[in-house]
């Protein structure tokens, strides 16, 4: 450690620490633009100059190494005159734009000027006009001319999306930040440029001109798409989400989240909103009131009991609904004396449940892995912060391996990392590769292999760098987790595990996979599964979140006599009898479940809206209209006490998470069709957003 005196106050950090670091830890804040504690120092805003003591002249924060008993002043008029020259060049091609910028009110150049800018500026000539640039449907440059070249989104480019996308052309007063060849930015992160710019350069496209800063409300929420649970800020104005940005974790998602997180709010305003329960009759939709539609899908779901027996009744649950919503689901099905209920819905293997299934070890230990296998990921896409973390991980030598597909790694480049091996294959020949990698590692290891494998160049590679460093995972993805061999893919990836020391888990699909399972959303005692209830299972059938065909790998519903949608959306309108309008996660508490067992509760941010009710809300009366005895619930807070057992939890018993399986082995190759899901089709709010489905990734899906 070494030991400095910022402004008289003594400080110890690491060596090889900056003077920054040292100011952060002192709690003395040093003004800057370019320097972001998630990217690499640039020193080329030079806002952050101090007065070191013997030093000549001063020097900037971000950039100067600590020494032993270095004195640095951060208010010495030395300092104080440096930063105002500084704020004086920056000013003086700034637009005097502030009152229609979108960016006032949350400007760092804005809030510095007032400190640090002169009333008066000495420069009379014209200012620069740089030409807007179209980037894409998402991030706007209209406005560069703002721009003060802190560099910070190129390097969040390069660093953490692991895509350069934008750099500065030109020199002096002719430097511009740009894409190159006119390219548009296609990053699955790229609205975290936003966040990062410390002026109004760039800009949310969505959001633009729709409301300023000081308008808006700031309320906390979780992501309800992938199983990072990334935490957001929803900004409200007049009850209408506006906006929404990352609220800092680091155990879970630091300070970014992905495209899908950001921008889907788009679509809880949208035209396809069910804000009122609807009836089809004699083929045409018919909007009623809640009293009608209830006792319909009662009297409905009684009668099919009455004539069919309970196991004609079932439900298809998507994970990404709340924990509470998920249990009193299943507390509805089981009680009309029904086992049928599946949260699987793009599965085709229907293992007996042998634990809850996740990701294996903590998030925040996927940045510090020293080698890591993917198997069955389109990890970039399939979760953009999960990848992130990898590829810090990757940039300090993390050897990054993958066993996937030709349709999810279509180059090296396709996960914006290096990997230091990889066997692509066809999907039906995934397991024998796992079991070529096993081959490799008891050839290493001299014992015997699970399953018979050949130990070529590729496996031997995998194998190796599973033998080496200490931290090191095997993650299966969503497509090894749908795959018809699910079981035989965990059974050899848990010998690969015994054997080189690493973790296994899953990177689950959803908001709410994990969640999904501890409350038994999924078929006990001879119930059918999700396959079996799609192709014909059921006469009566609960849909809750749920699209037959978009979320269910593309299989139909067939064979029902009476389906009822629980969405907040005009969903399955060709399939369904009865729509009931259910609040998206904005307009409900609830709870969601991570990848690491993790349960974040969060609370509505808007009231419902029309007659959009609170989806454990509408189970909870159906129950009561079925006769099926319940506890009293008031509020989702005692929705979520009875499933963790009348205990509050912030994360489900360490105990309960297990990825071991007892299930044999099967690594015969065979043809195996799986439906690929974009990064922009998971789910039905992302599937509804405008200006996702403009994106270069959501024109590839829809292709695909």
């Amino acid at each position: 450690m070494v030991e400095i005196e910022i402004d008289g106050k003594k400080v110890e950090v690491p060596e090889g620490s900056m003077v920054m670091h040292a100011a952060e830890k002192a709690g003395t804040y040093i003004p800057h633009f370019c320097y972001h504690k998630k990217l690499s120092i640039a020193a080329n805003c030079r806002m952050c100059l101090v007065d070191v003591e013997k030093a000549p002249k001063p020097m900037p924060a971000c950039a100067t190494p600590v020494t032993q008993g270095m004195i640095v002043r951060t208010q010495s008029n030395k300092a104080i005159s440096a930063q105002k020259s500084v704020m004086e060049f920056l000013l003086i091609n700034h637009p005097l734009d502030c009152p229609v910028c979108d960016q006032g009110g949350e400007c760092q150049l804005q809030d510095l000027a007032v400190g640090y800018g002169a009333s008066a500026s000495r420069y009379g000539e014209e200012k620069r006009v740089v030409i807007h640039k179209d980037v894409g449907p998402l991030i706007s440059m209209e406005e560069m001319a703002r721009c003060i070249h802190c560099t910070r989104c190129v390097r969040f480019g390069q660093e953490i999306a692991g895509v350069m996308e934008l750099g500065m052309s030109n020199r002096g007063e002719h430097a511009e930040i740009e894409t190159f060849v006119g390219q548009s930015v296609d990053s699955e992160l790229s609205g975290n440029m936003i966040d990062i710019c410390p002026v109004g350069a760039l800009t949310s496209r969505p959001f633009r001109y729709s409301a300023r800063t000081w308008e808006l409300s700031r309320r906390k929420s979780v992501s309800p798409h992938d199983s990072t649970g990334a935490n957001l800020i929803v900004q409200v104005k007049n009850h209408r989400v506006m906006r929404v940005v990352p609220l800092e974790n680091e155990a879970v998602n630091e300070c970014w989240i992905a495209d899908r997180d950001r921008f889907s709010y788009e679509a809880l305003n949208g035209e396809e909103r069910l804000t009122r329960p609807m009836l089809k009759q004699d083929g045409a939709w018919k909007e009623v009131d809640w009293k009608t539609a209830l006792e319909y899908v009662a009297n409905g779901l009684s009668q099919v009991k009455t004539e069919h027996g309970a196991n004609a009744i079932g439900a298809l649950v998507s994970p990404h609904s709340t924990l509470e919503e998920l249990y009193l689901a299943g507390a509805l099905v089981r009680g009309l004396g029904s086992q049928n209920i599946d949260h699987r819905l793009r599965h085709q293997e229907f293992a007996p449940a042998e634990g809850i299934r996740w990701l294996g070890l903590p998030i925040a230990e996927l940045s510090g892995l020293q080698s890591v296998l993917v198997v069955g990921s389109n990890l970039r896409k399939d979760h953009p912060l999960f990848a992130q973390r990898i590829r810090q991980a990757a940039r300090h030598g993390c050897a990054v391996s993958a066993i996937t597909s030709a349709a999810l790694l279509k180059d090296q480049g396709a996960w914006a990392m290096p990997l230091s091996a990889h066997l692509v294959a066809e999907p039906g020949d995934w397991a024998q590769r796992l079991a070529d990698v096993a081959a490799a590692i008891a050839d290493q290891k001299g014992v015997s292999a699970s399953v018979a494998g050949t130990s070529n160049d590729g496996a031997k590679a995998i194998a190796q760098a599973l033998l080496s460093g200490e931290q090191k995972a095997i993650l299966l993805g969503n497509a090894a987790a749908h795959h018809p061999k699910a079981s035989s893919l965990l059974a050899l990836c848990q010998w690969i595990g015994e054997q080189t020391g690493a973790s296994v888990g899953y990177l689950t699909e959803a908001a709410n996979t994990v969640g999904a399972q501890f409350v038994k959303a999924q078929p006990r005692d001879g119930g059918l599964n999700a396959a079996q209830m799609l192709a014909g299972g059921l006469k009566a059938a609960l849909l809750l979140n749920c699209e037959p065909g978009a979320d269910t790998g593309g299989r139909p519903m067939s064979g029902c006599d009476m389906v009822v949608t629980l969405s907040p959306f005009k969903a399955n309108l060709d399939v369904s009898d009865v729509l009931l309008p259910i609040a998206p996660f904005t307009e409900t508490s609830g709870t969601f479940v991570n990848a690491e067992g993790r349960a974040q509760s969060f609370h509505a941010v808007v009231r419902p809206l029309g007659e959009t009710r609170p989806a454990w809300k509408v189970l909870r009366v159906l129950a009561d209209m079925l006769d099926i005895a319940q506890p009293a619930c008031d509020s989702s807070q005692e929705v979520l006490a009875q499933a963790f057992g009348g205990t509050a939890m912030e994360a489900i018993e360490p105990d309960r998470l297990s990825n071991r399986t007892a299930a044999s082995i099967d690594a015969t190759s065979s043809p195996v069709t799986l439906a690929p899901v974009g990064i922009y089709q998971l789910d039905g709010i992302v599937r509804r957003t405008p200006s996702l489905q403009l994106t270069a990734d959501a024109r590839e899906g829809a292709a695909a």
